[in-house]
């Protein structure tokens, strides 16, 4: 009985580590009020967001939460949930109130836990803005054994980045 549940017992962890939507959001903006805030993006901000972001938009619609401290606004926190290979993972990337990522949180990954993302590989998305040094071919490394989840991650950066700029940074 012991052989068949040590297995089971070291691939606990893995999932046990992931943040609730709540821990991530805390984690990224510690000590902020949070504001959810439904959009539906008009057919001209979808364009603009998928043109910016060089990625597809799945649907107009979304929910960000933004990242209050004393009344102002510090950040947004958006949940991308994206498919990897065949199955989805939603990421939560936290964007400052400057344009920046602060922050990328796995906190659903129903792939196989060998194609995970390993927390010092996701810390290279902090600080980065929009911009085309923001790809596997720019300032991102690659992630052997992972590239379908290394172009997921990067896609969904580029997606709430973008997202940021036609709903936040735009009206600055």
């Amino acid at each position: 009985m012991i052989r068949i549940l040590a297995p089971l017992a070291f691939s606990l962890p893995l999932f046990a580590a992931l943040p609730s939507a709540q821990e991530a959001l805390s984690l990224a903006f510690p000590g902020a009020q949070f504001v959810r805030v439904e959009h539906i993006l008009t057919d001209a901000q979808a364009g603009r967001v998928q043109a910016l972001g060089k990625v597809p938009l799945a649907s107009p619609w979304l929910v960000t939460y933004e990242a209050r401290r004393e009344g102002r606004l510090v950040g947004v926190g958006f949940f991308d949930t994206h498919r990897v290979r065949t199955l989805d993972e939603t990421l939560m990337v936290a964007v400052s109130s400057e344009g920046r990522i602060l922050r990328v949180e796995t906190v659903v990954f129903r792939e196989p836990q060998d194609y995970a993302a390993r927390p010092a590989w996701v810390k290279q998305f902090e600080g980065k803005a929009l911009d085309d040094q923001l790809s596997l071919e720019g300032d991102i490394r690659p992630l052997a054994g992972a590239t379908l989840t290394a172009n997921a991650m990067t896609d969904a950066a580029r997606r709430c980045l973008a997202l940021w700029q036609v709903l936040y940074g735009d009206a600055r």
